[in-house]
C-alpha cells in the first residue's frame, strides 16, 4: 500500500474481516445459588475457576455457604473476586444462573425474566407447572446433561459417570466389611488368598471406570452387555484381561452365584433393563454386596430399590443393597472441581464469541443442551414426555 493513501488499513478490509474487528466480547454476570435438593452438595465453579473469571472481567455473586459441601468457603470465594450474598434471592438476581439441580418452583420466582439458566434438568423428577414457570418468564434453559459437544459426547455426563464408577467400587469395598455386615473380604488381591470377584452389568462409561478400578484393587472382573462393539472397546482399554459376556440368564446366573459384588451400570433408551431377577439375587453369598448405579432410571436389579445418602442400604436375601441416586455427591469436592473444568472454558468461550445470544448462534453443543429458548420449548424429547408443543431452535435461532 502506497504511504500516501488517504485509507486506513481497516477501510480497505472486506466486510467479513470489519466485523471481526468490531466484535465486542462478552461480560458475564454469573450467580451460583446455594444447592437445596436433598443430598446434593456439589457447586458448578470452584474459587479458581472464579479467578478466571474475575480475571476476564466478568462479574460471579455466590450464595453464602453455596461452597461449604465441597469444602470450599465463603472467605475463598471472596478472595478469588466473587460477591457472596446473604440474601437468597440475590444469586438468582444475575443473568445467567448456574446451578446442579434445577431450580425448585419457588426458587424460579426468584429469577428475573429473559435469565439464562444453567443447570441440570433431570426430566424424570419434573412437572409441567416447572415448565409452565419456565415459560412465563421467557427463561432461556440449558440442560447441561443434554450438551454435547464435538466428539459426539456428553462431556458432563462422560465426566460425572467416570466419578460414579469408581465410587461404586470404593463404597462396596468399604460395604463388604464386617462392620457393614459384609462378608469380611478385603477387596484386593493378597497373597494366600483368592481375589475379590466383581460382575458389572454395563460396558459404558460408568463400567469401565468401576471395572478400572477394581483391577487396580487386584478383583476378578466380568463384564456383561449386549453391546459386542462396547465389549470389544473395553477388552482393549483396560490394563488387563477381563471376562466379557452377553445378557445370556445362564452365564448371569454362574456369575452372581460366584461373585462377592455386582455393580449395575447399565442404561436403556427409557428404563433400564432388568438383568438380575429376584431368583438370581436369592442364589447369591450371604453378605455380598450389590450396587446399583442405574438406580435413577428403575435399576437393573429387580430387587432394587431407591435408598438415600443418609439411609443408603438395606439387606435383602442376605445381600447389601445400595441403591443411591446421585453417586458423584457422596464425593463432592472431586465431583465439583470436575463439573468446574467443564463450565469453566465453555463460559468463557460464550464470553469471547460476545455473549450468549451469539454463542448459541454458531454453538451446535450449546443448541444441543437448550430447551427453553426466551420462553419456547425447543426440546422434542421433553414436549413428547409431557405432551408440550415446542419449536426446532434452528428456526428460532437466525
Amino acid at each position: 500500500m502506497s504511504q500516501f493513501s488517504p485509507f486506513s488499513k481497516e477501510e480497505l478490509l472486506p466486510q467479513t474481516e470489519m466485523l471481526e474487528i468490531q466484535k465486542k466480547k462478552g461480560e458475564l454476570f454469573i450467580g451460583l445459588p446455594k444447592e437445596t435438593h436433598s443430598g446434593e452438595r456439589r457447586v458448578c465453579l470452584t474459587p479458581d475457576a472464579v479467578t478466571a473469571f474475575t480475571a476476564n472481567g466478568h462479574r460471579i455473586v455466590i450464595e453464602t455457604g453455596a461452597g461449604e459441601s465441597a469444602n470450599y468457603t465463603d472467605k475463598e470465594y471472596s478472595d478469588a473476586g466473587a460477591k457472596i450474598a446473604y440474601d437468597v434471592e440475590e444469586a438468582f438476581k444475575c443473568n445467567i444462573v448456574l446451578k446442579v439441580a434445577p431450580p425448585t418452583l419457588e426458587e424460579i420466582t426468584y429469577i428475573n425474566p429473559k435469565t439464562v439458566l444453567i443447570s441440570s434438568l433431570q426430566l424424570k423428577t419434573q412437572t409441567k407447572d416447572y415448565f409452565d414457570c419456565l415459560a412465563k418468564k421467557k427463561i432461556t434453559a440449558v440442560a447441561f446433561d443434554f450438551i454435547k459437544d464435538e466428539h459426539n459426547t456428553y462431556p458432563v455426563l462422560k465426566s460425572l459417570s467416570e466419578i460414579a464408577g469408581t465410587a461404586s467400587v470404593l463404597i462396596a469395598s468399604e460395604l463388604m466389611s464386617v462392620f457393614n455386615k459384609g462378608n469380611g473380604l478385603l477387596f484386593g488381591n493378597i497373597g494366600g488368598v483368592a481375589p475379590t470377584s466383581v460382575v458389572i452389568f454395563g460396558a459404558g462409561t460408568v463400567g469401565e471406570y468401576a471395572a478400572r478400578t477394581a483391577i487396580g484393587l487386584g478383583a476378578r472382573v466380568k463384564v456383561f452387555d449386549n453391546s459386542i462393539s462396547k465389549l470389544r472397546r473395553l477388552q482393549h482399554c483396560l490394563p488387563s484381561p477381563i471376562y466379557t459376556s452377553t445378557l445370556q440368564p445362564k452365564a448371569i446366573l454362574k456369575a452372581l452365584m460366584r461373585c462377592d459384588v455386582a455393580i449395575g451400570a447399565i442404561r436403556g433408551k427409557n428404563r433400564t433393563p432388568i438383568c438380575a431377577t429376584e431368583p438370581m439375587v436369592e442364589k447369591m453369598k450371604e453378605g455380598s454386596v450389590l450396587v446399583d448405579v442405574s438406580i435413577d432410571r428403575g435399576g437393573c436389579f429387580e430387587t432394587s430399590s431407591v435408598t438415600s445418602h443418609n439411609k443408603p442400604t438395606f439387606v435383602k436375601h442376605g445381600v447389601i443393597h445400595y441403591c443411591v441416586p446421585n453417586i458423584p455427591a457422596r464425593y463432592a469436592r472431586t465431583a465439583s472441581v470436575s463439573l468446574s473444568n467443564i463450565f469453566t472454558p465453555y463460559l468463557l468461550n460464550i464470553a469471547e464469541e460476545g455473549g450468549f445470544e451469539n454463542a448459541a448462534r454458531f454453538d451446535k453443543s450449546l443448541r444441543n443442551g437448550m430447551y427453553f429458548y426466551h420462553g419456547i420449548l425447543t426440546n422434542k424429547t421433553v414436549a413428547e414426555w409431557f405432551d408440550l408443543p415446542f419449536r426446532e431452535i434452528n428456526l428460532l435461532i437466525l
